[in-house]
Protein backbone atom coordinates (compact mmCIF):
# COMPACT_ATOMS: atom_id res chain seq x y z
CA UNK A 1 0.00 0.00 0.00
CA UNK A 2 2.91 2.74 0.44
CA UNK A 3 2.89 2.84 -3.39
CA UNK A 4 -0.75 3.94 -3.49
CA UNK A 5 -2.47 7.17 -2.68
CA UNK A 6 -3.89 6.09 0.32
CA UNK A 7 -7.37 8.09 1.43
CA UNK A 8 -7.69 9.83 5.13
CA UNK A 9 -10.83 9.99 6.35
CA UNK A 10 -12.48 11.43 9.75
CA UNK A 11 -15.61 12.40 11.03
CA UNK A 12 -17.49 15.29 12.62
CA UNK A 13 -21.12 13.81 13.28
CA UNK A 14 -24.01 16.32 14.84
CA UNK A 15 -26.96 14.69 16.31
CA UNK A 16 -29.87 16.43 17.52
CA UNK A 17 -30.97 15.73 21.08
CA UNK A 18 -34.57 14.79 21.85
CA UNK A 19 -35.13 16.71 24.44
CA UNK A 20 -38.09 18.57 25.35
CA UNK A 21 -37.20 21.89 25.67
CA UNK A 22 -33.51 23.72 24.23
CA UNK A 23 -30.03 23.43 24.94
CA UNK A 24 -29.95 26.70 27.07
CA UNK A 25 -34.14 27.75 27.61
CA UNK A 26 -37.39 26.86 27.96
CA UNK A 27 -38.49 26.99 24.81
CA UNK A 28 -40.11 23.56 22.75
CA UNK A 29 -36.90 22.21 20.64
CA UNK A 30 -39.55 20.86 18.44
CA UNK A 31 -39.04 22.57 15.17
CA UNK A 32 -40.34 20.02 12.60
CA UNK A 33 -43.03 21.20 10.53
CA UNK A 34 -43.83 23.79 13.05
CA UNK A 35 -45.22 27.90 11.92
CA UNK A 36 -41.51 29.92 11.97
CA UNK A 37 -40.27 32.03 14.58
CA UNK A 38 -42.76 30.81 17.57
CA UNK A 39 -40.52 28.55 19.32
CA UNK A 40 -38.15 31.10 20.39
CA UNK A 41 -37.43 34.05 23.33
CA UNK A 42 -34.87 36.33 24.54
CA UNK A 43 -32.41 33.56 25.16
CA UNK A 44 -32.48 31.43 22.07
CA UNK A 45 -32.83 35.00 19.84
CA UNK A 46 -29.81 36.11 21.47
CA UNK A 47 -31.20 39.32 23.10
CA UNK A 48 -29.07 41.64 25.50
CA UNK A 49 -29.28 40.77 29.05
CA UNK A 50 -30.93 36.88 28.48
CA UNK A 51 -28.90 34.21 30.33
CA UNK A 52 -28.67 31.02 29.29
CA UNK A 53 -29.19 27.97 31.60
CA UNK A 54 -28.17 24.68 30.68
CA UNK A 55 -30.62 21.99 29.99
CA UNK A 56 -29.12 18.92 32.20
CA UNK A 57 -31.27 16.23 30.42
CA UNK A 58 -29.19 16.86 27.38
CA UNK A 59 -25.77 17.04 29.37
CA UNK A 60 -27.03 13.69 30.77
CA UNK A 61 -27.65 11.86 27.28
CA UNK A 62 -24.19 13.28 26.12
CA UNK A 63 -22.21 11.60 28.68
CA UNK A 64 -24.41 8.38 28.34
CA UNK A 65 -23.61 8.18 24.66
CA UNK A 66 -19.98 8.91 25.33
CA UNK A 67 -20.20 5.90 27.96
CA UNK A 68 -21.79 3.59 24.94
CA UNK A 69 -18.74 4.69 22.75
CA UNK A 70 -16.10 3.82 25.58
CA UNK A 71 -15.08 7.12 26.01
CA UNK A 72 -13.17 8.67 29.07
CA UNK A 73 -16.06 10.98 30.83
CA UNK A 74 -14.73 14.24 32.46
CA UNK A 75 -14.43 14.96 35.69
CA UNK A 76 -14.55 18.59 34.43
CA UNK A 77 -16.01 20.38 31.51
CA UNK A 78 -17.36 23.75 30.15
CA UNK A 79 -19.17 25.72 27.54
CA UNK A 80 -17.40 28.04 25.64
CA UNK A 81 -18.45 30.78 22.89
CA UNK A 82 -17.56 30.22 18.91
CA UNK A 83 -17.78 33.34 17.76
CA UNK A 84 -18.43 33.55 13.89
CA UNK A 85 -20.73 35.60 12.20
CA UNK A 86 -23.89 33.99 10.02
CA UNK A 87 -27.22 35.36 9.52
CA UNK A 88 -28.87 32.19 11.34
CA UNK A 89 -26.64 32.48 14.19
CA UNK A 90 -28.32 34.98 16.35
CA UNK A 91 -26.17 35.81 19.12
CA UNK A 92 -22.99 35.95 17.03
CA UNK A 93 -21.45 32.89 18.75
CA UNK A 94 -22.78 29.98 19.47
CA UNK A 95 -22.20 28.21 22.80
CA UNK A 96 -20.01 24.96 22.10
CA UNK A 97 -17.33 23.75 23.92
CA UNK A 98 -14.12 23.25 23.16
CA UNK A 99 -10.61 22.51 25.23
CA UNK A 100 -12.66 20.81 27.80
CA UNK A 101 -15.61 18.38 26.02
CA UNK A 102 -18.02 16.25 28.19
CA UNK A 103 -16.34 13.22 26.45
CA UNK A 104 -13.09 12.12 25.04
CA UNK A 105 -10.93 9.27 23.85
CA UNK A 106 -13.31 6.61 23.16
CA UNK A 107 -13.51 3.67 20.11
CA UNK A 108 -16.05 2.00 18.19
CA UNK A 109 -15.31 -1.31 16.58
CA UNK A 110 -16.91 -1.70 13.02
CA UNK A 111 -16.83 -5.33 10.31
CA UNK A 112 -15.81 -3.50 7.71
CA UNK A 113 -13.39 -3.85 4.14
CA UNK A 114 -9.57 -2.88 4.16
CA UNK A 115 -8.23 -0.58 0.75
CA UNK A 116 -5.78 -3.58 0.47
CA UNK A 117 -8.86 -6.06 0.88
CA UNK A 118 -10.65 -4.40 -1.66
CA UNK A 119 -8.24 -4.45 -3.91
CA UNK A 120 -7.94 -8.28 -3.49
CA UNK A 121 -11.36 -8.88 -3.76
CA UNK A 122 -11.25 -10.72 0.03
CA UNK A 123 -14.36 -11.86 1.16
CA UNK A 124 -14.08 -11.48 5.25
CA UNK A 125 -14.19 -8.42 6.52
CA UNK A 126 -11.80 -7.19 9.30
CA UNK A 127 -12.36 -5.98 12.58
CA UNK A 128 -11.35 -2.14 12.85
CA UNK A 129 -11.20 0.14 15.33
CA UNK A 130 -12.39 3.49 15.01
CA UNK A 131 -11.01 6.31 17.47
CA UNK A 132 -13.35 9.08 18.77
CA UNK A 133 -11.45 11.76 19.24
CA UNK A 134 -14.43 13.91 21.60
CA UNK A 135 -18.35 13.76 22.32
CA UNK A 136 -19.27 17.42 22.94
CA UNK A 137 -22.37 19.42 23.54
CA UNK A 138 -23.44 22.65 21.89
CA UNK A 139 -26.42 24.07 20.65
CA UNK A 140 -28.32 24.25 16.83
CA UNK A 141 -28.13 27.22 14.85
CA UNK A 142 -31.21 28.87 13.22
CA UNK A 143 -32.32 27.82 9.59
CA UNK A 144 -32.49 30.13 6.33
CA UNK A 145 -35.32 29.66 4.21
CA UNK A 146 -34.38 30.69 0.76
CA UNK A 147 -37.94 31.92 -1.28
CA UNK A 148 -39.21 34.52 -3.37
CA UNK A 149 -41.47 37.38 -2.42
CA UNK A 150 -43.27 39.67 -4.65
CA UNK A 151 -40.96 37.47 -7.56
CA UNK A 152 -38.32 38.69 -5.89
CA UNK A 153 -35.57 36.13 -4.39
CA UNK A 154 -34.91 36.31 -0.56
CA UNK A 155 -33.54 34.65 2.20
CA UNK A 156 -35.47 34.46 5.57
CA UNK A 157 -34.56 33.17 8.80
CA UNK A 158 -36.74 30.49 11.08
CA UNK A 159 -35.38 30.34 14.46
CA UNK A 160 -37.34 27.65 15.92
CA UNK A 161 -33.86 25.87 15.64
CA UNK A 162 -31.87 28.37 17.27
CA UNK A 163 -31.02 26.76 20.53
CA UNK A 164 -32.02 23.02 20.01
CA UNK A 165 -29.45 21.02 21.88
CA UNK A 166 -26.87 19.59 19.31
CA UNK A 167 -24.13 16.83 19.91
CA UNK A 168 -21.25 16.29 17.95
CA UNK A 169 -19.24 12.82 17.50
CA UNK A 170 -15.69 14.17 16.52
CA UNK A 171 -13.50 10.59 15.20
CA UNK A 172 -10.50 10.71 14.51
CA UNK A 173 -8.73 10.43 10.41
CA UNK A 174 -9.10 6.54 10.76
CA UNK A 175 -11.18 5.89 7.72
CA UNK A 176 -9.41 4.09 4.60
CA UNK A 177 -12.75 4.60 2.46
CA UNK A 178 -16.34 5.26 2.43
CA UNK A 179 -17.49 1.40 2.59
CA UNK A 180 -16.07 1.94 6.43
CA UNK A 181 -17.52 5.24 6.79
CA UNK A 182 -20.99 4.11 5.91
CA UNK A 183 -20.81 1.05 8.60
CA UNK A 184 -19.56 3.13 11.30
CA UNK A 185 -22.59 5.61 10.24
CA UNK A 186 -25.02 3.02 10.51
CA UNK A 187 -23.62 1.36 13.41
CA UNK A 188 -23.54 4.94 15.52
CA UNK A 189 -26.97 6.16 14.47
CA UNK A 190 -28.37 2.50 15.87
CA UNK A 191 -26.62 3.26 18.90
CA UNK A 192 -28.67 6.54 19.68
CA UNK A 193 -31.60 5.44 18.79
CA UNK A 194 -31.38 2.39 21.33
CA UNK A 195 -30.61 4.86 24.01
CA UNK A 196 -33.16 7.16 22.94
CA UNK A 197 -31.74 10.35 22.89
CA UNK A 198 -32.49 10.85 19.41
CA UNK A 199 -34.32 9.56 15.98
CA UNK A 200 -31.15 10.53 14.50
CA UNK A 201 -33.31 10.99 11.24
CA UNK A 202 -31.32 12.41 8.74
CA UNK A 203 -34.00 13.39 6.17
CA UNK A 204 -35.09 15.67 9.00
CA UNK A 205 -31.70 16.62 9.27
CA UNK A 206 -31.38 15.33 12.93
CA UNK A 207 -28.38 13.30 11.78
CA UNK A 208 -26.47 15.24 9.36
CA UNK A 209 -22.50 14.32 8.47
CA UNK A 210 -19.47 16.40 7.86
CA UNK A 211 -16.48 14.48 6.66
CA UNK A 212 -13.35 15.42 6.58
CA UNK A 213 -10.86 13.94 3.66
CA UNK A 214 -7.67 14.10 2.69
CA UNK A 215 -5.53 11.74 0.43
CA UNK A 216 -2.03 10.70 1.51
CA UNK A 217 0.66 10.45 -1.29
CA UNK A 218 2.41 7.31 -2.26
CA UNK A 219 5.27 6.88 0.37
CA UNK A 220 4.11 9.97 2.52
CA UNK A 221 4.25 9.51 6.19
CA UNK A 222 1.92 11.20 8.83
CA UNK A 223 -0.89 12.92 7.95
CA UNK A 224 -1.30 15.33 4.67
CA UNK A 225 -0.70 19.03 5.22
CA UNK A 226 -4.45 19.92 3.91
CA UNK A 227 -7.69 18.65 4.47
CA UNK A 228 -11.05 19.20 2.68
CA UNK A 229 -14.46 19.66 4.64
CA UNK A 230 -18.15 18.43 3.62
CA UNK A 231 -20.87 20.17 5.09
CA UNK A 232 -24.35 19.14 5.98
CA UNK A 233 -24.76 15.75 4.29
CA UNK A 234 -27.90 13.91 5.20
CA UNK A 235 -27.63 10.79 3.66
CA UNK A 236 -25.74 7.81 3.83
CA UNK A 237 -26.21 7.09 -0.01
CA UNK A 238 -24.84 10.79 -0.46
CA UNK A 239 -22.07 10.53 2.07
CA UNK A 240 -20.37 7.67 0.42
CA UNK A 241 -20.77 8.99 -3.23
CA UNK A 242 -19.45 12.62 -1.77
CA UNK A 243 -16.29 10.88 -0.05
CA UNK A 244 -15.88 8.73 -3.62
CA UNK A 245 -15.69 11.55 -5.74
CA UNK A 246 -13.66 14.03 -3.35
CA UNK A 247 -10.66 11.31 -3.26
CA UNK A 248 -10.97 10.57 -7.03
CA UNK A 249 -10.48 15.06 -7.22
CA UNK A 250 -7.64 15.18 -4.74
CA UNK A 251 -5.88 12.11 -7.02
CA UNK A 252 -6.31 13.81 -9.74
CA UNK A 253 -5.24 17.27 -8.38
CA UNK A 254 -2.22 15.21 -6.97
CA UNK A 255 -0.92 13.24 -9.79
CA UNK A 256 -0.69 16.96 -11.37
CA UNK A 257 1.87 18.18 -8.40
CA UNK A 258 -1.31 20.37 -7.09
CA UNK A 259 -1.87 20.57 -3.57
CA UNK A 260 -5.97 20.47 -2.98
CA UNK A 261 -7.18 23.47 -1.25
CA UNK A 262 -8.14 23.34 2.12
CA UNK A 263 -11.98 24.54 2.45
CA UNK A 264 -15.08 24.06 3.24
CA UNK A 265 -17.57 22.04 0.04
CA UNK A 266 -20.99 21.34 -0.31
CA UNK A 267 -22.82 18.42 -2.01
CA UNK A 268 -24.92 18.86 -5.44
CA UNK A 269 -26.21 15.40 -5.70
CA UNK A 270 -28.17 16.23 -9.13
CA UNK A 271 -24.70 17.07 -10.15
CA UNK A 272 -23.20 14.13 -8.16
CA UNK A 273 -20.10 16.68 -7.43
CA UNK A 274 -19.10 18.70 -4.75
CA UNK A 275 -18.97 22.54 -4.84
CA UNK A 276 -16.79 25.15 -3.10
CA UNK A 277 -17.96 27.24 -0.51
CA UNK A 278 -15.02 28.92 1.40
CA UNK A 279 -11.63 28.44 2.86
CA UNK A 280 -12.11 26.31 5.89
CA UNK A 281 -11.56 27.91 9.29
CA UNK A 282 -8.76 26.95 11.84
CA UNK A 283 -9.48 26.80 15.68
CA UNK A 284 -7.91 30.22 16.49
CA UNK A 285 -10.40 31.90 13.75
CA UNK A 286 -13.23 31.26 15.91
CA UNK A 287 -11.64 33.15 18.81
CA UNK A 288 -12.99 30.47 21.76
CA UNK A 289 -13.06 31.88 25.31
CA UNK A 290 -14.89 30.24 28.47
CA UNK A 291 -18.88 31.23 28.29
CA UNK A 292 -19.08 34.15 30.97
CA UNK A 293 -22.74 33.06 31.76
CA UNK A 294 -22.18 29.40 32.16
CA UNK A 295 -20.01 28.50 35.28
CA UNK A 296 -17.94 25.39 34.84
CA UNK A 297 -19.40 21.79 35.08
CA UNK A 298 -17.97 18.45 37.97
CA UNK A 299 -18.99 15.45 37.59
CA UNK A 300 -18.58 12.85 40.50
CA UNK A 301 -17.87 8.72 40.07
CA UNK A 302 -21.48 8.37 41.74
CA UNK A 303 -22.94 10.58 39.36
CA UNK A 304 -21.15 8.86 36.18
CA UNK A 305 -22.20 5.55 37.67
CA UNK A 306 -25.55 6.33 37.42
CA UNK A 307 -26.06 7.20 33.87
CA UNK A 308 -23.93 4.34 32.97
CA UNK A 309 -27.21 2.43 34.74
CA UNK A 310 -29.53 4.04 32.43
CA UNK A 311 -27.87 2.17 29.43
CA UNK A 312 -29.89 -0.68 27.62
CA UNK A 313 -28.67 -3.66 26.38
CA UNK A 314 -27.03 -1.90 22.73
CA UNK A 315 -27.29 -3.80 19.44
CA UNK A 316 -24.02 -5.56 19.02
CA UNK A 317 -24.58 -7.07 22.63
CA UNK A 318 -28.25 -8.33 21.73
CA UNK A 319 -27.09 -9.42 18.10
CA UNK A 320 -24.53 -12.11 20.00
CA UNK A 321 -27.98 -13.13 22.56
CA UNK A 322 -30.11 -13.48 19.25
CA UNK A 323 -27.50 -15.87 17.94
CA UNK A 324 -26.98 -17.42 21.05
CA UNK A 325 -30.22 -17.98 23.11
CA UNK A 326 -32.43 -18.54 19.48
CA UNK A 327 -30.06 -19.81 17.08
CA UNK A 328 -31.40 -17.42 14.70
CA UNK A 329 -28.95 -16.63 11.34
CA UNK A 330 -26.85 -13.51 11.28
CA UNK A 331 -29.20 -12.54 8.50
CA UNK A 332 -32.28 -12.64 10.53
CA UNK A 333 -30.89 -10.90 13.63
CA UNK A 334 -29.36 -8.11 11.75
CA UNK A 335 -32.97 -7.57 10.09
CA UNK A 336 -34.41 -7.58 14.09
CA UNK A 337 -31.88 -5.67 15.96
CA UNK A 338 -32.11 -2.65 13.36
CA UNK A 339 -35.38 -1.59 14.66
CA UNK A 340 -35.31 -1.73 18.18
CA UNK A 341 -38.96 -2.29 18.84
CA UNK A 342 -39.16 -4.89 16.13
CA UNK A 343 -36.48 -6.75 18.55
CA UNK A 344 -38.31 -6.08 21.12
CA UNK A 345 -41.91 -7.89 19.58
CA UNK A 346 -39.90 -10.47 18.40
CA UNK A 347 -39.05 -11.80 22.13
CA UNK A 348 -42.93 -10.80 23.50
CA UNK A 349 -43.87 -13.43 20.35
CA UNK A 350 -41.15 -15.76 21.49
CA UNK A 351 -42.37 -15.78 25.00
CA UNK A 352 -45.69 -16.46 24.53
CA UNK A 353 -45.56 -19.77 22.52
CA UNK A 354 -43.75 -23.25 22.63
CA UNK A 355 -45.83 -24.19 19.29
CA UNK A 356 -43.91 -22.08 16.98
CA UNK A 357 -39.68 -21.69 16.80
CA UNK A 358 -37.94 -18.25 16.84
CA UNK A 359 -36.59 -18.97 13.05
CA UNK A 360 -40.48 -19.69 12.18
CA UNK A 361 -41.27 -16.08 14.27
CA UNK A 362 -38.10 -14.21 12.65
CA UNK A 363 -39.04 -15.49 9.13
CA UNK A 364 -42.79 -14.19 9.44
CA UNK A 365 -41.71 -10.57 10.56
CA UNK A 366 -39.21 -9.74 8.30
CA UNK A 367 -40.95 -11.29 5.59
CA UNK A 368 -44.63 -10.11 5.76
CA UNK A 369 -43.19 -6.75 7.56
CA UNK A 370 -46.00 -7.35 10.12
CA UNK A 371 -47.41 -4.05 11.37
CA UNK A 372 -46.37 -4.59 14.98
CA UNK A 373 -48.37 -1.62 16.23
CA UNK A 374 -51.89 -3.08 15.57
CA UNK A 375 -51.09 -6.81 15.58
CA UNK A 376 -50.57 -8.22 19.60
CA UNK A 377 -47.98 -10.82 19.75
CA UNK A 378 -50.53 -13.25 21.06
CA UNK A 379 -52.95 -12.40 17.49
CA UNK A 380 -49.45 -12.78 15.47
CA UNK A 381 -49.11 -16.55 17.22
CA UNK A 382 -52.70 -17.31 16.08
CA UNK A 383 -52.33 -15.77 12.10
CA UNK A 384 -48.74 -17.58 12.22
CA UNK A 385 -50.48 -21.02 13.05
CA UNK A 386 -53.39 -20.68 10.99
CA UNK A 387 -51.58 -19.42 7.89
CA UNK A 388 -48.44 -22.11 8.16
CA UNK A 389 -50.29 -24.84 9.72
CA UNK A 390 -47.29 -25.06 11.72
CA UNK A 391 -46.64 -28.88 11.67
CA UNK A 392 -45.31 -30.82 14.49
CA UNK A 393 -43.42 -33.99 13.83
CA UNK A 394 -41.37 -36.21 16.60
CA UNK A 395 -37.65 -36.69 16.19
CA UNK A 396 -38.67 -40.97 15.68
CA UNK A 397 -41.26 -40.32 12.73
CA UNK A 398 -38.67 -37.76 11.36
CA UNK A 399 -35.74 -39.85 10.84
CA UNK A 400 -37.92 -42.48 9.59
CA UNK A 401 -38.68 -39.85 6.59
CA UNK A 402 -35.09 -38.77 5.89
CA UNK A 403 -34.01 -42.34 5.97
CA UNK A 404 -36.67 -43.05 3.08
CA UNK A 405 -35.61 -40.22 0.97
CA UNK A 406 -32.17 -41.30 1.33
CA UNK A 407 -32.93 -44.72 0.62
CA UNK A 408 -34.45 -43.59 -2.56
CA UNK A 409 -32.23 -41.18 -3.84
CA UNK A 410 -28.77 -42.64 -3.96
CA UNK A 411 -27.27 -40.83 -7.01
CA UNK A 412 -28.05 -37.56 -4.49
CA UNK A 413 -26.59 -39.03 -1.87
CA UNK A 414 -23.34 -39.90 -3.85
CA UNK A 415 -23.54 -35.89 -5.24
CA UNK A 416 -23.82 -34.62 -1.24
CA UNK A 417 -20.69 -37.11 -0.11
CA UNK A 418 -18.70 -35.68 -3.42
CA UNK A 419 -18.88 -32.15 -1.98
CA UNK A 420 -22.14 -30.92 -3.84
CA UNK A 421 -23.90 -29.71 -0.84
CA UNK A 422 -26.48 -27.58 -2.53
CA UNK A 423 -28.27 -30.94 -2.88
CA UNK A 424 -29.90 -30.37 0.95
CA UNK A 425 -32.31 -28.13 -0.99
CA UNK A 426 -33.47 -31.16 -2.37
CA UNK A 427 -33.63 -33.29 0.10
CA UNK A 428 -35.21 -31.02 2.17
CA UNK A 429 -37.85 -30.63 -0.62
CA UNK A 430 -38.53 -34.37 -0.50
CA UNK A 431 -39.33 -34.94 3.29
CA UNK A 432 -41.31 -31.67 3.01
CA UNK A 433 -43.69 -33.86 0.28
CA UNK A 434 -44.11 -36.47 2.30
CA UNK A 435 -44.64 -34.31 5.61
CA UNK A 436 -45.78 -30.97 5.46
CA UNK A 437 -45.03 -27.57 4.55
CA UNK A 438 -45.09 -26.16 7.90
CA UNK A 439 -42.70 -28.65 8.95
CA UNK A 440 -40.11 -26.63 10.83
CA UNK A 441 -37.57 -26.29 7.57
CA UNK A 442 -34.29 -25.49 9.89
CA UNK A 443 -34.57 -28.43 12.27
CA UNK A 444 -35.42 -30.67 9.14
CA UNK A 445 -32.20 -29.18 7.42
CA UNK A 446 -30.39 -30.05 10.34
CA UNK A 447 -31.37 -34.16 11.10
CA UNK A 448 -31.20 -34.60 7.21
CA UNK A 449 -27.36 -33.32 7.24
CA UNK A 450 -26.57 -35.49 10.54
CA UNK A 451 -28.41 -38.25 8.94
CA UNK A 452 -26.38 -38.14 5.82
CA UNK A 453 -22.89 -37.93 8.01
CA UNK A 454 -23.28 -40.66 10.72
CA UNK A 455 -24.21 -42.92 7.47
Amino acid sequence: MSNEYQPVIGLEIHIELATQSKMFCSCSAYHFEVEPNIHCCPVCLGLPGALPVPNKKAIDWTIMLGLALNCQIAKESKFDRKNYFYPDLPKGYQISQYDAPLCNNGHLEIKAFTEEQRASNDQFPTLKTIRIRRVHLEEDTGKLLHTEIDGKACTMIDFNRSGVPLLEVVTEPDFENSAQVDKFLKKLQLIVRYLGISSADMEKGSMRLEPNISVRKPNQKGLPEYKVEIKNINSFKFARKAIDYEILRHRELLEKSETPVQETRGWNEPKSKTFSQREKEEANDYRYFPEPDIPPMTFTKEEIREIQSWIPELPEAKAKRFVSDYQLSEYNTQQLIENKSLGQYFEKVVENTKKLSPTQIANWLINKKVNIDRVSPKDLIKIITESRQVFEINNEDLEKVIARVIKENPQAVNDYRAGKTQIISFFLGQVIRLTNPGIDKTKTTIAIIRYLTKK
